[in-house]
């Protein structure tokens, strides 16, 4: 890396680093980042991140002033305390620095606070003059129209059909809510003249959230002239402009003496991170006397009579639109983030970020499969034909396998979580340049919405194709480090080898065969090891020597769960001290007993008598189940054990059925009475023990991705039956095993979570990174990190007298398994 860097520095030198500020790069992350130590955060334009310092500067001012409401006049109350007073000359102040950060003049400009840019733009689009002769998208149900359009820069004004701009339009349908006919009308140009008095909005981002690219905004000074959208449009009328500066403006914020627009919208955390919920709408003069706000009361009036239509709003913009007791606290704070702004100054940001951007969109580019194919499809690399076209500090791609298949980005987003990289994937709320970018139309989308993808689902791949993709953003903190650890991540994760030196690289599960075809013959070498049942989803289990089978699997496995006060199933990965709860069930008994390092006292709870107070359904992970609560006594027992109000239910039927029909899923049973407890996919889970020595002879000699050295046991992955005597990995090739005269059927391979990772230690639950991110490096298949198989019971029934026949199995037992 030493020698990639000096490269680098010898290249960006002069831009990477902070070389003009009081604090280089290397001593700003050492001294104000110390909780990056160990991870990557590339997500900067979902959030950027606030520094220590500055959280200590905003702790002390708080510690040491007293700040009183700001509101001089509410409704007749009247204030001149000094805390009212200081708080009112500090927000003064602040809308100044706001305005000084856009190079606006206070003369010309106002400063809104608001909850965040979202608000800002809600706030514009409800109180915007709309007619029915206005255009703008958010206006669609106030009558106006709607254009949308693509705007891509060009080389020679001649060719942009006359026009002597620097841009070519390209406008997408115009849409209007309303009748029918008059759509029709309107789009033949057979209404009534427009007067030319209306106004419209044109709205656009400084920089794309999505690729990166940023707009010239050069754009404003067009719009407002006409001469942009005289080539587009028949619409008359004057036209403003609104530029989303949210994620622009974190390292080029729009110089509004310049390019004077009339609304500019941001979110503070997206600059320094901190406060979150705060945001502007910078207005122009002359475009807030034309909002029109329609709610009136906190503190926006001057004066208003309860029982009688009379109010007087107030003059001041500021107050007209800011709804009651603005966050003055937060706002006290942007002092804070704007101090370290104002010392590495917003060009040097900008600088030090693009040098990171460039070369890491160069060193993607240049990463090649063995066939020498591409391994990244960056968006908006050749978005214009300008040369060294701008673009931000933002890089949103996928990857393709070496046939030309696409990863999905979750599981690019599950290993890069395992190598403690933070970046973002799907459409990051921009569907527009999400289906563009993508090549998806109109009926792409539709499509893949019936065929169930919604905004934040798992589904990233339909029909072959990405729903979404990868993005990655540097911030004022981010490292040529970050840079190099990311790229790093690729070449081990999804960049293949020539034959022979794929270490790290998938195993190709699909024509993976590492046993012999059985077929039908008895493997009698193969033994039941152990047997283990978890009766409360996500706590401890017990093991036995034998245990019966029911249509559910193992008798009273995973029958049991908690809920959370808001209706979440809690699991480990949410609650690790569920992983501390004891269980055991005495089958002679018929009692579960629990035991929990918060409670002196046993809990016993009947499993025959019905105990239970009320049914009800639920849903578990997109199933629905009939279940049973119990008691405040018992769920308070669970509550204190946990540290948190949960309840504690029972399964009492399960309208979630899994195939068993040629080891498929989701497909009409041929055995309807078998059911699924609170399990994820398999009645049951069956490991090897040969496969976790194998797993552990990776683990100890480091030929994982994990730097740690760790050695995991079969208790690790919360395995119901544990067998010996096979070759590492061959249940991947199994279809069907007898055990014990009790036959199963495998689901295939069991896709595992982080959960795996968590371990106790001292009576502490420990997080690592092993043994998934070892795993991920040879065991993953379409996303999936595989290890173990998943079993269905398939219970006998005497067909004479319509009885089932329970069985048992036992340790020691032999297994056979049948790959056919």
């Amino acid at each position: 890396m030493a020698q990639s860097k000096e490269e680098f520095l010898e290249q960006f030198g002069g831009d990477y680093g902070y070389p003009d500020a009081p604090r280089g790069i290397n001593e700003l992350r050492a001294a104000d980042f110390k909780r990056l130590e160990g991870m990557v955060f590339l997500d900067h334009a979902g959030a950027t991140l606030y520094s220590e310092a500055q959280m200590a500067d905003v702790a002390k001012d708080l510690m040491s002033n007293v700040y009183g409401n700001p509101l001089i006049l509410k409704f007749g109350t009247y204030s001149q305390s000094d805390s009212s007073m200081a708080t009112s000359d500090l927000i003064t102040s602040m809308r100044h620095q706001v305005l000084k950060y856009f190079n606006a003049s206070p003369r010309d400009y106002k400063c809104i606070f608001t909850s965040g840019a979202t608000a800002a733009l809600k706030l514009v689009g409800e109180c915007f003059p709309w007619s029915r002769d206005s255009c703008y998208m958010y206006a669609l149900s106030k009558g106006a129209t709607v254009s949308a359009v693509d705007v891509e820069e060009v080389v020679d004004p001649s060719k942009n059909h006359g026009s002597d701009s620097l841009f070519k339009i390209s406008k997408h349908s115009t849409q209007r809510r309303g009748d029918d006919v008059l759509l029709h009308n309107y789009q033949h140009g057979s209404l009534p003249a427009i007067s030319g008095n209306d106004i419209n909005l044109f709205a656009f981002p400084s920089e794309c959230n999505f690729s990166g690219h940023k707009f010239n905004l050069s754009l404003v000074k067009l719009i407002k002239e006409g001469k942009f959208i005289s080539t587009t449009s028949q619409q008359q009328g004057s036209w403003m402009v609104l530029i989303d500066a949210a994620k622009g403006c974190t390292t080029e914020p729009p110089n509004l003496t310049v390019y004077s627009a009339d609304f500019v919208v941001c979110s503070f955390y997206k600059i320094f991170g901190y406060p979150t919920g705060l945001g502007a709408l910078i207005v122009k003069n002359e475009a807030a006397g034309l909002l029109n706000k329609t709610y009136f009361g906190g503190g926006t009036v001057a004066a208003s009579i309860a029982d009688i239509d009379f109010v007087q709003k107030r003059k001041s913009i500021e107050q007209v639109l800011e709804d009651g007791t603005i966050s003055f606290l937060s706002i006290s704070s942007l002092r804070y983030g704007f101090k370290i702004i104002d010392m590495l100054t917003i060009s040097a940001i900008a600088r030090h970020t693009a040098s990171l951007a460039t070369y890491m969109r160069k060193k993607m580019m240049d990463l090649k499969h063995s066939n020498e194919k591409n391994v990244c499809i960056i968006y908006g690399q050749e978005a214009s034909k300008v040369k060294d076209l701008k673009m931000g500090p933002t890089i949103t791609f996928n990857l393709k396998r070496e046939d030309g298949t696409w990863f999905g980005y979750r599981e690019v987003e599950k290993l890069a979580s395992l190598s403690g990289i933070h970046l973002r994937t799907g459409c990051f709320c921009n569907p527009g340049a999400c289906a563009k970018y993508l090549g998806l139309s109109h009926s792409d989308l539709v499509s893949n919405f019936e065929a169930g993808h919604v905004c934040w689902d798992d589904n990233d791949i339909i029909n072959g194709r990405p729903t979404g993709a990868v993005r990655i953003s540097f911030g004022y903190m981010s490292t040529y480090e970050d840079a190099e650890e990311f790229l790093k991540f690729l070449q081990s994760s999804f960049v293949s080898k020539a034959v022979g030196l794929n270490k790290g690289y998938m195993v190709n599960m699909d024509t993976l065969n590492l046993g012999d075809d059985w077929s039908e013959q008895a493997i009698s070498d193969i033994r039941l090891k152990s047997i283990t049942i978890y009766p409360v989803k996500s706590c401890q289990g017990f093991s036995v020597q034998g245990w019966p089978l029911t249509t559910g699997g193992l008798k009273y496995d995973r029958e049991w769960l908690l809920q959370g006060s808001g209706g979440e199933i809690l699991t480990q990965k949410k609650v690790p001290e569920l992983s501390s709860i004891r269980t055991l069930i005495d089958l002679e008994l018929g009692k579960l007993f629990l035991e929990s390092p918060k409670h002196k006292d046993k809990l016993q709870i009947s499993v025959i008598e019905n105990l239970t107070h009320l049914s009800a359904e639920v849903d578990v992970y997109g199933q629905r189940y009939e279940v049973q609560t119990y008691s405040e006594t018992i769920n308070s027992w669970f509550s204190d054990a946990i540290g948190r109000p949960c309840t504690f239910m029972r399964c009492s039927s399960s309208k979630y059925r899994s195939c068993t029909i040629n080891g498929r899923r989701d497909r009409l049973c041929r055995d309807t009475r078998s059911k699924l407890n609170f399990v994820n996919e398999g009645q049951l889970l069956l490991v090897s023990e040969e496969s976790i020595s194998e797993l552990n002879s990776r683990l100890s000699s480091g030929n994982g991705n994990g730097k740690q050295r760790v050695f995991v046991d079969a208790m690790r992955f919360r395995p119901n039956i544990v067998v010996s005597g096979s070759t590492p990995y061959d249940e991947d090739n199994w279809k069907r095993l007898n055990i014990g005269g009790a036959y199963f059927t495998s689901m295939g391979g069991c896709n595992r979570c982080q959960m795996i990772n968590l371990y106790q230690s001292s009576g502490q639950v420990i997080k690592s990174k092993e043994p998934l991110a070892t795993l991920a490096s040879y065991r993953r298949q379409k996303g999936k990190i595989l290890f173990g198989i998943l079993l269905n019971y398939e219970d006998s029934m005497d067909e004479e007298d319509d009885t089932v026949v329970e069985r048992w199995i036992k340790v020691g037992q032999e297994v056979y398994p049948s790959t056919e």
